[in-house]
């Protein structure tokens, strides 16, 4: 029965070594996150990293497709069978980033039509999955991330605490920080909280966008200096003519790249490029 063969691939999945996988084992929270995904049944999901399939399953419920992708070997043969009747579910084995994404978009017919993207990642690919997604000639109307809780609060930080990630995530997005996910309600239990944001996508990449986050770059270039310096370094410009734009801006001399809203960017860049 389909039952008793989940069971056994998940009983040989435990007694492998760890890839440091958490699962979340929260119903309530799984139902949060698909209600806020706002799913209709016109909408495609590409899922990244469904673990045990816990939440693909309610994605499916309410959407058209869902793609899920997953890079550990021991959870493909666990989502096979738990999917094997549901229709609307396809599995694929590989990483995100491994993805030739003209040839997944073509296969897919994604390139006009809707979409949403919903993930559970760890913290050392939220920034590349992220910008693949935001800088896509055709990206997503909305994604939905589960965290680590500070990388979360980082997406969503207000000037005073940016970094070159909250730039980048609110330069194409209104990013919502939507509720906090204690690290209990994951099997093992990580050493940290977790939390979910929505990025809704407003902005799509354009050719402009290469000179805004070089100049962003550049301002983030050195932590220990201020704004002043590294663009007076940056852009080979006397630093007095830099204090002088800034000025202009009512931005001080010594303010430090953090301090800048996406506003205050936009204003320097069409200052020195």
């Amino acid at each position: 029965m389909l039952i008793n063969k989940v069971v056994k691939n998940m009983e040989k999945f435990k007694h492998k070594k760890s890839l440091g996988q958490n699962f979340l084992n929260d119903n309530e929270i799984i139902n949060n996150i698909a209600a806020n995904a706002n799913l209709t049944e016109n909408d495609i999901v590409i899922e990244i990293g469904p673990g045990e399939g816990i939440l693909t399953q309610k994605l499916a419920e309410k959407s058209k497709k869902v793609i899920a992708i997953e890079i550990d070997d021991r959870l493909i043969p666990i989502l096979n069978d738990k999917f094997e009747n549901t229709k609307n579910i396809e599995i694929i084995h590989d990483g995100i980033l491994n993805i030739n994404m003209i040839d997944f978009f073509a296969k897919y017919k994604l390139d006009n039509k809707n979409y949403k993207v919903i993930a559970n990642i760890p913290y050392y690919i939220t920034a590349p999955i992220i910008r693949l997604f935001l800088e896509l000639k055709n990206p997503p109307t909305e994604i939905i991330l589960m965290v680590q809780k500070e990388v979360a609060e980082r997406l969503t930080a207000s000037p005073g605490k940016m970094s070159i990630l909250g730039i980048s995530a609110q330069y194409y997005a209104d990013v919502n920080y939507l509720f906090t996910v204690n690290r209990e309600k994951f099997n093992p239990a990580p050493k940290v909280d977790s939390a979910v944001v929505k990025l809704e996508i407003k902005n799509k990449k354009t050719e402009e966008d290469k000179e805004f986050f070089r100049v962003v770059k550049i301002g983030f270039s050195a932590k220990r200096k201020t704004l002043c310096n590294n663009l007076a370094n940056g852009f080979q410009r006397d630093k007095k003519d830099i204090e002088n734009i800034l000025e202009k801006f009512n931005l001080k001399k010594n303010v430090r790249a953090q301090e800048l809203s996406i506003d205050d960017w936009k204003k320097l860049e069409k200052e020195l490029i």
